[in-house]
């Protein structure tokens, strides 16, 4: 009888510690969604230039700990692969913030086992050290949008998942390999998941005396070394803005061309001599200002550094940047030009003159575009990386130039969309120079562009 009273009393205290303990792990736990507003501030890294290499070199001065995660819309395999990619990262570097836009946030949530983090999307430019993207390029496009009323972007280490992918850089089967590359750049400490023998270079012994921050000196493995930094390509961005025709910065009427996408809202402020000013606006790819609907050609002036160049009659025109010479101003018939070329483009859209031929100009260059009076009263429509579009009417001008790119005072860089550009596994056939530099770009303008490709029987 003893026996079976302490057998009968251990069997109430387990059975009451299993219901505390499932309590304790009950589903309340995942499915919480916390306010972003409330991670510490954003964590800013600096670019290093290389004597070998015309891309930069990302140096984390500590671990980067808040990361937006940006999938694809509307496509359930980049959704699963989200679920994947964000449970990775939560098991291997618990101490990371996860942070998803709304849409996202309240459709996965249930789906993982940790707290994410969500906000209004004016929160981000503050707090986010780090983007990631799964998805094409269209969804790059979306996540450099919510940067586009400041000068600087996190960097943006991009999967390809989408229809054709240029600008992603990585394929998701490799996301352990990219993941580990861009969180532990700069930090002379290894990883547990080292693939190739190109990750396992030991620090030089200058490196050495390099402090390490205490959370990257628990991690195990192989000693990357500052040599083995993510690579960043800092992608040429326009600054566009548009004014109507007393020159009145008008940029907060340009409303997004999506309501199923979150933007930011462009908030007027004080210029210095006390006038009402907009925010400038950045695009990545590019402006285009065409006819829309009208059955007439478009006719608009086009000044170059406040000099008249020509009169553009033509369905429309476009002014990109060498990222975006590989988008809509390609199928104008643009010129493809190396994201690293300083310059714009100018390419007609259908153009009546056979004489009008797509220009190169300097990056610094300002181009003005002004409708003229021969439009006879019709609107244009005037639309920025598809992202932001505005109607413009008689006398209302568009001002475009390249973003400035370069070092600040502190060391860091200012301006541009940094990429994470992905790393070549060299071996026996091991390339230098230009040729790491390229190597996607050229792989891409050959596999997804089939640059000049042959036709004809046989081929």
């Amino acid at each position: 009888m003893f026996r079976q009273g302490i057998s009968g009393g251990t069997r109430c205290l387990r059975a009451q510690r299993f219901r505390d303990a499932r309590w304790f792990s009950s589903t309340s736990s995942r499915r919480e969604i916390l306010d972003a507003s409330s991670l510490p501030a954003r964590l800013l890294p600096r670019y290093r230039e290389s004597s070998t290499s015309s891309l930069l070199s990302l140096q984390w001065p500590e671990p980067p700990r808040n990361i937006l995660i940006i999938p694809k819309l509307h496509n359930p395999k980049v959704t699963a692969s989200a679920i994947s990619f964000a449970n990775h990262i939560h098991s291997e570097y618990p101490n990371l913030n996860l942070v998803f836009e709304r849409r996202i946030a309240s459709s996965i949530h249930e789906s993982l086992s940790f707290p994410i983090y969500t906000s209004d999307v004016s929160q981000f430019p503050d707090k986010i050290d780090l983007v990631t993207t799964l998805g094409g390029d269209g969804t790059i496009l979306r996540a450099a949008s919510l940067f586009s009323l400041h000068a600087s972007v996190p960097p943006i280490l991009s999967f390809s998942m989408g229809t054709l992918g240029f600008l992603g850089e990585w394929k998701f089967e490799e996301y352990k390999r990219a993941w580990r590359e861009v969180y532990m750049s700069g930090s002379r400490v290894a990883v547990s998941d080292l693939q190739g023998p190109h990750t396992q270079a030991a620090g030089r012994p200058e490196e050495e005396d390099i402090h390490l921050h205490r959370e990257w000196e628990g991690v195990r493995g192989k000693s990357m070394g500052l040599t083995r930094s993510s690579k960043i390509l800092l992608r040429h961005r326009l600054k566009v803005g548009v004014y109507d025709a007393a020159g009145v910065n008008i940029n907060e009427r340009l409303v997004p061309t999506s309501i199923a996408e979150p933007h930011q809202q462009i908030t007027p402020g004080l210029g210095g001599s006390g006038q009402t000013t907009s925010q400038p606006f950045h695009a990545v790819n590019e402006l285009v200002i065409h006819r829309g609907p009208n059955t007439h050609l478009a006719i608009i002036d086009v000044y170059v550094n406040n000099h008249f160049l020509t009169e553009a009659v033509a369905d429309g025109i476009l002014i990109s940047t060498p990222t975006g010479s590989t988008a809509y101003s390609l199928s104008a018939g643009g010129s493809i030009m190396h994201p690293l070329v300083k310059a714009l483009l100018i390419t007609p859209i259908c153009a009546r003159s056979l004489s009008f031929r797509p220009l190169g100009l300097p990056l610094n260059t300002k181009v003005s575009l002004k409708l003229s009076e021969k439009n006879r009263g019709r609107e244009l429509e005037v639309s920025i990386d598809g992202k932001r579009k505005a109607g413009v009417t008689i006398g209302m001008e568009i001002r475009v130039e390249g973003e400035a790119i370069g070092q600040t005072p502190d060391g860091g860089w200012a301006g541009g969309v940094p990429s994470v550009i992905r790393s070549p596994i060299k071996g026996a056939g091991e390339r230098d120079g230009i040729a790491e530099d390229d190597d996607g770009w050229v792989g891409g303008l050959i596999g997804l562009l089939k640059f000049n490709y042959p036709f004809g029987e046989g081929q």
